[in-house]
């Protein structure tokens, strides 16, 4: 048995069809279906059933063996950055994705991680949570930056999650808005106030929460961009909803245009920072890598918070 022939059994497997691997693995078909009738015969098991029409199909004891190798691969892979790791090399690529308005605070972790790693390629979007959950579904980017409340996590079994910074929905409000003056605001007062809604699930989760309890909220406009809301804010045309941790940085809080109102009488659910990434992926060191970055700063963020 050679590594070559798990390499080839998963990726026929992944791809339904042997020529379509040997492509992709640049070897030849002929190549590929005599490596795996071989590792057929050792085994004295049939890994895929063949057919003209459906392509390669694996066998019932064929899915099993082919998830095993799957994982031996994982593990071969480990093995070697682990190695690469200890002797200080880095490089490849990292491709994460983080929700909008969180962006100014992954600068200082994303500069710090590129300097001790400069040899690695950084690839960042930002998008909204349910487009990083599918990207990170279909391997698509590495690990998402996120958003998570408990509605999210129900049937994520494919899905791992961790949260790096809990935290609360605030009330944003201009400097020049009456509700500046105060540190809390009720739901009822709410009621009463043009709200310009991001259009992001965690943020419409919130909304529709207010909205069953105490009445329909006065939607101003709904948006996917956070600048937007943000000058929209400053200029006095309404209120937002927002974590408390996303503005903590932000400029505009910084100079006190904007001003973080807290919300009081309402027991609200709590609304966490945290990543999620694929089961089915491969945990990369480079990968683990950043994510203590991620973590450092973030934690560096709550003990500013609870020293400003």
């Amino acid at each position: 048995m050679h590594i070559e022939q798990l390499e080839y059994i998963v990726k026929v497997a992944e791809t339904g069809s042997i020529s379509i691997a040997a492509q992709d693995l640049h070897v030849s078909q002929s190549g590929i279906s005599q490596s795996i009738t071989k590792l057929e015969d050792e085994l004295g098991i049939k890994l895929f059933k063949r057919n003209r029409r459906l392509g390669a199909v694996p066998t019932n004891e064929g899915k099993k063996l082919i998830k095993k190798a799957y994982e031996v691969l994982m593990k071969l892979q480990e093995f070697k950055e682990e190695a690469q790791d200890f002797n200080h090399v880095h490089s490849g690529n990292l491709k994460l994705s983080s929700i909008p308005g969180f962006m100014l605070f992954l600068l200082e972790p994303l500069s710090s991680f590129k300097k001790t790693y400069p040899n690695v390629n950084i690839e960042i979007s930002e998008k909204p949570v349910q487009h990083i959950i599918e990207h990170v579904q279909n391997n698509q980017i590495d690990i998402g930056i996120i958003t998570i409340y408990k509605d999210l996590l129900k049937k994520r079994e494919d899905l791992l999650f961790e949260v790096i910074l809990e935290g609360k929905m605030m009330v944003s409000v201009g400097k020049s808005s009456p509700l500046a003056l105060h540190k809390s605001i009720t739901p009822q007062q709410l009621m009463s106030q043009n709200v310009i809604l991001y259009n992001g699930d965690y943020v419409k989760h919130f909304a529709n929460k207010l909205n069953s309890k105490f009445g329909p909220l006065n939607i101003l406009f709904t948006t996917d961009s956070t600048e937007v809301i943000k000058k929209a804010i400053v200029e006095g045309l309404g209120i937002s909803f927002v974590p408390d941790f996303s503005l903590k940085n932000n400029p505009h809080v910084l100079s006190g245009e904007i001003v973080l109102v807290e919300i009081i009488n309402y027991e609200q659910e709590n609304i966490n920072l945290g990543w999620v990434r694929s089961k089915n992926n491969h945990f990369s060191i480079t990968t683990k890598k950043f994510l203590e970055h991620f973590k450092f700063y973030s934690r560096m963020l709550t003990y500013t918070s609870q020293n400003d």
